[in-house]
């Protein structure tokens, strides 16, 4: 059973300009994207930087409203709950950030950071409070003596392991985690994908699991979305995608990687030309077809949806 439903979301910004700064267009950053994650699962979402990854996940936390589509959490419909009505099912999706640093007050010691939840939900206080906080400490490679600490008195990978620490404090069903470890050194970023792992198989969490880092993805993701321009354009799980990838652009991303797969390496390297257009102004049809070396005439007016050509595996491409 799926714990998030995502269904044709979009996520448009207006631009404003003009004298009477009217609406004159509007930035596509996500256009139309669907998926499901089940309970113990982690879906990855990839692809390159102003791909709408991140805006995809703000969205799904209700930190920004969406444009259109829908939301189920749980069996929930949150699409359209204004914060009041939203309070209550914070405590079951909830993030790791890329910097933890910067979402940690400096004045607060480590074990009233990691507590906070606990209290603004109205879990536990006082004595308990500190005894579920030294279990979180513990939980995810922590001495508990370290809840007297500060923020900056840790390195990155225990800040990320505090940052982690908070997620859980309140039983979180499904965890958003933007880039969590591209900011850690490679033995560190082991560590805590190692942990991530670890404790979803102990508390069946599910992940919505952003990055741009293939290796990254391989390494923890049960299923991969590839997007571009704003839309999914390949979802299969990740041993077909790295095998058998069927999209342009998925061909492309393993290629430019190093090395993700041996037997890839001696096949002619698959190239794409230009830059990223603009999603404020978008290509018609495809979005992929002006940087693709496949693209036919049909490509440049039919948008192609993302249909499942094989079992589990979806792609949006005319071509397939």
């Amino acid at each position: 059973m799926s714990v998030l439903e995502v269904s044709d979301l979009v996520k448009h910004f207006p631009i404003y300009g003009g004298l009477l700064q009217r609406q004159v267009g509007a930035v596509r950053a996500v256009d139309c994207v669907s998926f499901t994650i089940a309970r113990g699962e982690t879906l990855g979402l990839v692809g390159e930087s102003g791909c709408g990854k991140s805006t995809i996940g703000k969205t799904v936390l209700k930190l920004m409203e969406p444009t259109s589509g829908k939301i189920v959490l749980g069996g929930t419909d949150i699409t359209a709950l204004k914060p009041a009505a939203m309070w209550p099912h914070r405590k079951r999706i909830q993030t790791i950030f890329q910097d933890p640093y910067s979402s940690m007050n400096p004045r607060l010691s480590a074990g009233t950071i990691v507590g906070e939840p606990l209290e603004n939900f109205g879990i536990a206080k006082g004595r308990e409070r500190d005894e579920r906080v030294a279990r979180l400490f513990e939980r995810v490679g922590l001495r508990p003596d370290a809840m007297r600490k500060y923020a900056h008195e840790f390195s990155g990978g225990q800040r990320q392991r505090l940052g982690i620490a908070k997620a859980l404090s309140v039983s979180p069903d499904v965890i958003v985690a933007d880039e969590p470890v591209s900011a850690l050194d490679v033995s560190v970023q082991a560590q805590v994908l190692n942990l991530l792992i670890d404790l979803q198989e102990e508390l069946g969490l599910a992940y919505l699991f952003i990055s741009h880092d293939l290796a990254v993805m391989r390494h923890i993701s049960h299923r991969i979305a590839v997007m571009y321009l704003g839309r999914i354009v390949e979802l299969t799980d990740k041993r077909t995608l790295f095998s058998t990838p069927l999209h342009p652009y998925t061909e492309a991303l393993l290629s430019a990687a190093t090395a993700p797969d041996p037997k890839r390496r001696r096949k002619r390297r698959a190239t794409v030309q230009g830059d990223v257009p603009s999603p404020a102004n978008p290509p018609p049809g495809c979005h992929f077809h002006t940087r693709c070396p496949y693209a036919k005439a049909e490509c440049k007016v039919t948008s192609p949806p993302l249909r499942e050509v094989a079992p589990g595996h979806h792609v949006a491409c005319l071509l397939r």
